[in-house]
C-alpha cells in the first residue's frame, strides 16, 4: 500500500501503518506481523484489517471494498508472524470476491487463526439512497480520552492502552466502569480517530477503520449488566463483519454506537453503526461475541 500523505516515522498513524503494511512473499502471499505488546493473543481488529489489506492488494485499484465478513478460529500469537494467502475466487464484471486464510506456526503445526471474505465493486449509479440519521451528541473535543479515564482504572485499562495507543478515543460515559443501560436505551457511543495524518488513500482508511471497528463492539454485550470489563467476566470474538457505505478518513473524528438486540447460550451479538463527524452514514458492523464468567 502506497504511504503518500502519511505522517512521519514517529506518529500514531505511522505505527498503525507499520501494521497495515504487509510483505509479499510470493503469488498472493502476505506476510504481517505485530508491534511489540504485553497482551498474550494478537488483537483481532489487526488481524481483520491485515486480512482486508492483503485481499485490497489483489483487486483492481478502481473497485473498493464494499463488505467483509470473517471468522475468529484461533487466538493469535503475538509473536509469532502471520501469512495471509489470498484466494481469488471471483473477478467479475461489476464484483471481484476475496477468501483470505490468515495462517501461523504453533508448536511446529502450520495452522489457520482467521478467515475473511470480501467483495470490492466500482460501484453503481444509486436507484435507491438513504442512511440513518447520526444521533446528537457533544462532539469529541470536550469531552475524555483514554488517559483521562484510565487514571482511575489504571488495572482494567492496561489491555486498552496496548490495543488503542494509535487511536484517540472520546467517551460519553466512563467505559470501564459503566452504569446499567435499559432498553430502549441501550446503545454506547464513542467518538474515534486515528492520531495524526494516514496516506490519502481510501483502501488504507477502509482497513483502518476495519481495525477501529473490534476495539468496542462486544462490549456491547455487556452494556444491560454495567460494570464493563476487567470484572467477572471475560469475552473473545467470534466473527466480524463490516458493510462500507461511503468512504471515511479515519484520521478524523468519526462516531461509533454500539449496540447488542440479543445474548443467549454464553453469546451476544453486537451491532455497531459509524457516522463521519459531518453525520454521513459510512459503515455498519456486526459481531457474534463470547462471554463468560470467570466465577
Amino acid at each position: 500500500m502506497g504511504t503518500a500523505g502519511a505522517d512521519s516515522a514517529s506518529s500514531p498513524a505511522s505505527e498503525l501503518m507499520v501494521v497495515l503494511e504487509l510483505e509479499e512473499r510470493g503469488p498472493d502471499l502476505y506476510v504481517g506481523t505485530t508491534p511489540s505488546s504485553p497482551l498474550q493473543r494478537i488483537f483481532g481488529g489487526q488481524v481483520a484489517a491485515q486480512a482486508l489489506t492483503a485481499a485490497q492488494a489483489t483487486v483492481p485499484a478502481d473497485r473498493a471494498v464494499h463488505s467483509l465478513h470473517s471468522y475468529f478460529l484461533r487466538p493469535g500469537d503475538p509473536h509469532e508472524e502471520i501469512r495471509y494467502e489470498v484466494d481469488r475466487i471471483r473477478e467479475g464484471r461489476s464484483f471481484s470476491t476475496r477468501r483470505v486464510l490468515a495462517r501461523q506456526n504453533r508448536k511446529g503445526e502450520d495452522v489457520a487463526i482467521f478467515a475473511l471474505t470480501a467483495d470490492f465493486t466500482g460501484g453503481e449509479r444509486a436507484v435507491v439512497e438513504h442512511s440513518l440519521p447520526m444521533p446528537e451528541v457533544p462532539g469529541p473535543e470536550q469531552l475524555p480520552g483514554l488517559e483521562d479515564v484510565a487514571k482511575a482504572h489504571p488495572d482494567e485499562a492496561a489491555a486498552s492502552r496496548a490495543i488503542g495507543r494509535a487511536v484517540e478515543q472520546r467517551f460519553l460515559a466512563d467505559p470501564f466502569d459503566p452504569e446499567p443501560l435499559v432498553p430502549p436505551h441501550t446503545a454506547t457511543r464513542i467518538w474515534f480517530r486515528v492520531s495524526g495524518r494516514l496516506p490519502d488513500d481510501d483502501a488504507v482508511h477502509a482497513a483502518a477503520l476495519t481495525f477501529v471497528s473490534d476495539l468496542t463492539l462486544l462490549s456491547a454485550g455487556m452494556a444491560r449488566m454495567g460494570g464493563g470489563w476487567g470484572g467477572g467476566a471475560v469475552g473473545a470474538s467470534l466473527d466480524h463483519a463490516v458493510w462500507f457505505h461511503r468512504p471515511v478518513r479515519v484520521d478524523e473524528w468519526f462516531l461509533y454506537e454500539t449496540d447488542s438486540p440479543a445474548a443467549a447460550s454464553g453469546r451476544a451479538l453486537c451491532l455497531g453503526q459509524v457516522w463521519a463527524a459531518d453525520g454521513t452514514h459510512v459503515a455498519t458492523v456486526a459481531q457474534e461475541g463470547l462471554i463468560r464468567s470467570l466465577g
